[in-house]
């Protein structure tokens, strides 16, 4: 199986939904990836179904959008 996704924009909103995240799911099953600081990787985010951060990429493609922090097209 493969790992989750966890994108977010680097907010309060996220940081504290990231630790949350890091709580429930073991670091080696997830990739967490900063949008602020990798913006090539919004095109990514976007193509997975991301519609805003944070959320959360899961390894089957069902996305989970935890919070609305920032639209994916405020990041781009």
């Amino acid at each position: 199986m493969g790992k989750a996704i966890f994108y977010h924009a680097g907010c309060p909103v996220c940081v504290s939904a990231e630790q949350d995240i890091l709580h429930l799911i073991p670091g080696n099953q997830v990739e967490v990836i900063h949008l602020g600081t990798d913006k090539s990787k919004i095109t990514d985010a976007a193509n997975a179904g991301v519609k805003s951060v944070p959320a959360l990429v899961m390894p089957n493609g069902n996305v989970l959008h935890i919070n609305f922090g920032a639209s994916i097209a405020d990041l781009q």
